[in-house]
Order: structure tokens, then sequence, then C-alpha cells
């Protein structure tokens, strides 16, 4: 068998311990109590080890990992506002054919008003026309009645002219 090279002969040394612990005689104790020996064992310098070891053999991909994921995070972030302006789009759209609807719909009514207008300067022309024929009327009549009130007058006037008026003595 070949021996471990670099990092995996590092992690064996360091896990190895120091002092070989007492036999155990299967009659004399449970598995569980050696356990906590062989930790009493292992020196801190072992442990520092072996974690610079676990630390150097896992922080690269972590930090790969974790730009890896600030990058997504940025992506994501330019994707929201993307999509964000997108939305702002849509939403200017829809405003726009709101207010053409609004300008389309203003277009129909100022053509109603202007009708309407129009019909009210043709009834104020005829009423106006009809009531300088009602004037004319009036003063029309007016002048008949006139006339026949004169031309009663004088027919009274020529009755009683007519009449014969008894004599006078005198």
């Amino acid at each position: 068998m070949e021996q471990p090279e670099g990092k995996e002969r590092f992690l064996l040394e360091a896990a190895a311990p120091k002092q070989p612990g007492p036999a155990l005689d299967s009659c004399e104790a449970s598995p569980d109590e050696g356990l906590i020996e062989d930790l009493a064992v292992v020196d801190k310098k072992a442990v520092e080890q072996l974690t610079e070891g676990l630390i150097s053999h896992y922080l690269p991909d972590l930090q790969r990992s974790k730009l890896a994921l600030q990058e997504l995070t940025q992506n994501q972030v330019v994707l929201l506002d993307t999509l964000e302006q997108e939305i702002s789009k849509f939403k200017e759209c829809n405003s726009i054919l709101d207010i053409n609807a609004l300008f389309s719909e203003a277009k129909h009514y100022h053509n109603k008003l202007v009708n309407i207008r129009k019909e009210m300067m043709m009834l104020h022309e005829k009423t106006s026309k009809l009531k300088k024929r009602a004037l004319k009327l009036q003063q029309k009549r007016q002048k008949e009645e006139l006339e026949r009130e004169q031309q009663r007058e004088k027919e009274l006037e020529r009755e009683k002219q007519l009449t014969a008026k008894p004599a006078r003595r005198t």
C-alpha cells in the first residue's frame, strides 16, 4: 500500500494518538469507556492542525460558492430592476391607451356640443323671426282694430247726422 501524501498524510498524522492507550480487555470495560480517555489524549495542536486542514480543504470551494451566490444575487437584482422597468412601460402603455380613449370620447362629446350649439343658434333665429312676425301681426291687428273703430265712429257720426232732428221752436 502506498504512503498517503499531502493533506491526507497530514490528516492521518494529526488524528493518530501520540501515546498508545491502555489495552482493553473484553472483560474489563465497555467499548465506550476508552472513547473518553482517547479524546483526552488528543492534544490541542492536533485539533488545530485538523481544523486548519479541514478549512483549507473546503474554504476555496466555499469562497467560490459565495462568489457565485453574490453574482447570482446581483443578477437577480438587475433582473428585478429590468422587470420593474418593463412593468412601468406596460402601465404607461395602458395609460396611453386610456388617454387615447379619453381623447376620442372628448372629441365625440365636442362634436355633440357643436351640433347642439348649431341647433340652438337655428332655434334662436327661428324664435327671433317668429317674434318679429308676431309683433307685425299684432301691429297689423291693432291697426285694423283702430281702422274698424274709426270706421264705426264715422258710421255713428253719419247716422247721427242722418237721423232727423226735431225742429227747434222758438
